[in-house]
């Protein structure tokens, strides 16, 4: 409603002279009690709703001091309050009514009983759902036939609400059901969100029941009226859903949030007063330059770096060329500059990639990035389209797709369009009339949070049927509307959304900060990156149902302990005839702090999962501004990698708003083993359909991919034709024959109508990989498959684990009925390591409660007393996301691979109790020697001074000295506060030699 605001647009007009103040404060999947946001510590919007909860009472570990929806009305000084409820609880059914009119009951009572502006309590209105509009002969979506049954149960509920307290209430749903069936287009985007169209009705229908119909003496400027409404609703936005708020208000604010957020936030409400005066006046005819008005409201501080060159580094970037020469490769291979920002300004902190069918290569950049800030000029971020038409190795040619935009932290080109992560928002953009630029976009979801603007929904990637897989990361609360019912989610995990269906899925809810890195092998199986931890793992055994605010168990650590590497962006398979034949499978992962560059490691099979080794470093920065962060195979088989490039990479250890945080450079280079021919490009866009059809038996899987995209937007009566035609004359002595088959499957499958006499053969196919993923195609086709349950219990029977682990898997969302006796007969097998809390997982779900907790084996310790309880405290505090074990993990031993030190049988820990004490408070930078080994020590530990009082600065370091074979004196409170309090003039890290000066290592 925010993004089509017809309503307010319909007031302002109406009321011209009235100076009209209007906030929309609603947010997706909201409940008259339930309203969580990762900014607060609670979700409840007022006392006693956690009472009406039950899954969500889930405490989710949200954190910070946002204010509560009371306190934001006591700040707008609310007259009137128009609520919207309903269509999420709908979806409870008969079952959850009487809990749902209890909840609105109590929410109305509380709300009558405050005095928001001061002096009464406010006027309040109820407002039903819309009902669910009838799509089906268009999109594959629910018909509403049982939607609406049960909309018009809990719009009756509404109504008796409302009679009950005597207040006004708008029944949405009977109007909305003739709005559809007297126009030929459709008002809604999925059956149950408006569109632009259906919002112009809502409304009027809104300003009539609510103020009476009455004529818009200021008909004549609605136009202008809107547009400022819009303007004014963007700045809006950028307070109520600020981006970024860990850093605003959340468990980031300190040490650095508060010197320049409060004044940020001070200055987007006066740029929004700003926008009221505009609209006012445009009610007049008359326009504002509100970018004139806004230079005279509050002047921002400065930000100061705490970046000291003279002990950190130099402040230079090196040229694309020159930064080339800083790159070390495998042997064999050579890299190559494609595109820099010297020859595309453009390119600017690039953070996503991809092919497309013609070859060509798309890039997300940002330099907004980490958001956008009071008085600069509004975002402008873009997707860029980068050739090169002369095949010379080098970009050439630019086209902006897609401009305006903010932080574009992921996207997926389709057959309708490019799919793109805009924020809170997930938008379709679309080229119409074939120059390649976006001229039409549709808001399809919205709801995903941006708490942490590098955790939103990002990494896109598709799975074999074309269904978008993004990850998301710690501290967020997403929660959004969909035809299906509300998808609620918190902190790390991923999502998938299948296009053909609008259906939006929590795949996978795991105790992961951030994971930046999807992909799928040859065989369809997802894998993930870990980014903060430094983990690759097969993403399968943690697909199972979720439960809010629980994490999944997250499967096995695919890495090596010595060449773990954190933070990781990017994931890929290698699958080209252009690199050497034994490497094929292996995977690549990139690193952005310490070690920069690219590791390969191999995969292969192991019972039912997977094991790895590190095979090579192929690629090797050193230049420490090298931060490598996607990549991906280019149809002529090179491998194409991103550079982010930027001297600051730290989000503790740096203010946001650091000035040394670049928004001007980006490099993409080009990757060959010159000793093997490139690979033919295979002719995909505009290809006939018997020629994307031989192009699937090609080995190359990204030509596959981009092959089975483009086979999506054929007619799909012609492409299924063909199907069979190609798959019966399919050579069967093919070592890749069922492979071949699987694609096959695959492409039915993204069409939306599956090949069910192909599925079923699959499903009894030789290979266990091809048996596997014909099980998953199960998963997600039930509303196809008449029999989705039985074919489930054969799979549940299957010789192999890993076809009985896909099994497990799915039955956990087919319901409890169909679901538990498949668990069982898979349980009557033996269940590995890769299966037990998989299957225990699906078994507790389906029957509605959590998994029971195994409690963590306490570490042994001599301490008693005060220094016993600090040492409790403390292993809290280390084990927290973005503290101490993302970095020196949870044995304490480091990351050596990743120039992380170790906490265990060093001096540096259990020696000079003011050293420690001093680096705790102030952090360190610079070169330091540790059990032997010098570590460059170019990334810099947090100063945690601001993050943490005495007490917990004392029981964290208690805790290190007395862990990980550690054994050394407690640490008072007492000792911290006279440290901190001798070294408050420092503003800077600490380096190791200044340091040592001070206190000099113990012999």
């Amino acid at each position: 409603m925010m993004n089509y605001d017809h309503f307010e647009t319909e007031m302002q007009v109406r009321y011209p002279d009235s100076l009209l103040f209007i906030r929309n404060m609603c947010d997706g999947g909201d409940t008259p009690g339930f309203r969580p946001n990762a900014n607060r510590n609670l979700p409840w919007a007022f006392p006693g709703a956690e009472k009406f909860q039950t899954e969500y009472a889930t405490n989710s570990n949200s954190e910070g001091h946002f204010d509560t929806p009371d306190q934001w009305l006591t700040h707008l000084k609310a007259d009137l309050i128009i609520a919207f409820f309903g269509y999420n609880e709908s979806f409870q059914g008969q079952a959850g009514l009487a809990n749902y009119k209890a909840e609105l009951d109590a929410f109305v009572k509380w709300t009558l009983a405050q005095k928001y502006n001061g002096v009464a309590a406010p006027k309040l209105v109820l407002v039903s759902p819309i009902a669910f509009e009838d799509l089906s002969k268009l999109y594959d979506l629910p018909n509403g036939i049982n939607e609406n049954k049960n909309i018009a149960l809990y719009t009756q509920a509404m109504r008796d609400v409302a009679l009950a307290n005597n207040l006004l209430f708008v029944d949405a749903f009977t109007p909305s059901q003739k709005w559809y069936a007297d126009n030929v287009e459709p008002l809604t985007i999925d059956g149950c969100q408006l569109n632009e169209s259906g919002y112009k009705l809502f409304g009027k229908l809104l300003t009539d029941q609510i103020f009476g119909r009455k004529t818009a003496p200021a008909e004549a400027n609605r136009k202008l009226v809107y547009d400022a409404v819009i303007e004014k609703n963007w700045m809006w936005h950028n307070d109520i859903k600020v981006p970024n708020g860990v850093h605003v208000y959340g468990r980031r604010y300190n040490p650095f949030g508060p010197d320049n957020y409060p004044a940020e936030i001070e200055k987007v409400r006066e740029m929004t007063a700003v926008r009221d005066t505009a609209i006012w006046m445009a009610n007049q005819g008359k326009t504002m330059d509100v970018v004139a008005a806004d230079k005279h409201t509050r002047t921002l501080p400065p930000v100061q770096t705490n970046f000291n060159p003279e002990k950190n580094g130099s402040l230079t970037y090196l040229s694309g060329q020159d930064a080339l020469g800083k790159l070390k490769m495998a042997p064999g291979y050579k890299i190559e500059l494609f595109a820099s920002e010297e020859t595309f300004p453009d390119l600017a902190k690039p953070m996503q990639m991809s092919f497309d069918n013609k070859g060509r290569l798309w890039v997300a950049v940002m330099p907004s990035y980490p958001h956008y800030r009071p008085g600069d000029p509004k975002p402008n971020d873009k997707i860029l389209i980068l050739e090169d038409t002369n095949n010379d190795g080098k970009a050439d040619k630019q086209t902006i797709f897609a401009q305006g935009l903010h932080l574009p932290l992921g996207f997926e080109m389709a057959p309708e369009g490019v799919y793109i992560s805009q924020g809170t928002n997930l938008k379709l953009f679309t080229d119409t009339d074939g120059d390649d630029r976006a001229d039409k976009s549709v808001i399809l979801l919205s709801g995903f949070d941006d708490h942490d603007t590098h955790h939103n929904s990002h990494a896109f990637c598709a799975d074999p049927s074309g269904a978008i897989y993004t990850g998301e990361g710690v501290f967020l609360h997403t929660n959004v509307e969909t035809p299906y019912g509300p998808v609620r989610a918190t902190n790390g995990g991923f999502y998938r959304y299948s296009p053909q269906l609008h259906k939006l899925e929590r795949t996978a809810q795991l105790s992961i900060p951030n994971p930046w890195g999807i992909a799928f092998d040859d065989w369809g199986q997802p894998f993930f990156a870990e980014t903060s931890s430094p983990d690759v793992r097969w993403m399968l055994p943690g697909t199972v149902l979720p439960r809010y605010g629980e994490f999944t168990h997250k499967s096995v650590q695919l890495i090596e302990k010595d060449h773990m590497v954190r933070p990781t962006s990017g994931l890929e398979f290698v699958s080209s005839r252009h690199f050497p034949d034994e490497i094929q499978g292996d995977f690549l992962i990139n690193n952005t702090i310490g070690f920069l560059g690219t590791k390969e490691h191999t995969l292969v099979d192991d019972g039912t999962g997977y094991k790895s080794k590190h095979r090579a470093d192929l690629v090797v920065s050193e230049d420490r501004n090298f931060r490598p962060v996607d990549m991906e195979f280019a149809p002529d088989g090179s491998l194409y990698l991103i550079d982010w490039h930027n001297i600051l990479i730290g989000h503790m250890q740096h203010n946001a708003r650091d000035p040394l945080r670049d928004h001007s450079h980006g490099r993409v280079y080009r990757i060959t083993y010159p000793s093997r021919p490139l690979v033919k490009p295979a002719n995909v866009a505009g290809a006939s359909i018997d020629e994307l059809f031989e192009n699937l038996k090609l080995p190359e899987y990204r030509t596959r991919y981009r092959t089975r995209r483009e086979l999506r937007g054929r007619p799909a009566n012609e492409v299924l034709a063909k199907l069979a035609t190609w798959t019966a004359g399919l050579n069967k002595a093919d070592p890749r024959y069922e492979h071949h088959l699987l694609e096959g499957l695959w492409v039915s499958w993204g069409l939306n109508k599956v090949d069910q006499n192909l599925l079923r053969k699959l499903l009894k196919a030789n290979d266990y990989h091809a048996r596997a993923a014909a099980v998953e195609v199960v998963r997600y086709t039930g509303h196809q498959l008449r029999d989705q349950a039985d074919l489930l219990m054969q799979a549940a029977r299957d010789d192999n684990s890993r076809v009985r682990l896909m099994a497990i898997v799915a039955a956990s969302w087919i319901g409890k009925e169909k679901g538990l006796p498949i668990l069982a007969e898979a349980a009557k097998k033996p269940l590995d390591d890769w299966m037990v809390h998989t299957h225990e997982t699906a078994v507790a779900h389906l029957n509605g409660v959590g998994v029971n907790k195994v409690k963590d084996d306490l570490v042994k310790t001599k301490l008693k007393g005060e220094a016993l309880a600090l040492f409790n405290q403390g292993s809290q505090i280390y084990a927290k996301e973005g503290y101490c074990t993302t970095c020196h993990q949870t044995d304490g031993k480091g990351l050596s691979a990743s120039q992380f030190p170790p906490l265990a049988g060093t001096n540096w820990v259990t020696g000079s109790e003011d050293r420690l004490i001093k680096l705790a408070l102030k952090g360190l930078m610079g070169p330091i020697d540790v059990v032997g080994r010098t570590y460059p020590g170019q990334v810099p530990m947090t100063p945690f001074g601001g993050l943490l009082n005495d007490t917990e600065v004392a029981a964290v370091l208690t805790y290190v000295r007395n862990s990980f074979g550690n054994e050394a004196s407690p640490i008072s409170p007492a000792k911290v506060k006279l440290i901190r309090a001798a070294t408050e003039h420092k503003k800077d890290f600490y380096s190791p030699t200044q340091l040592l000066k001070e206190h000099p290592m113990e012999k």
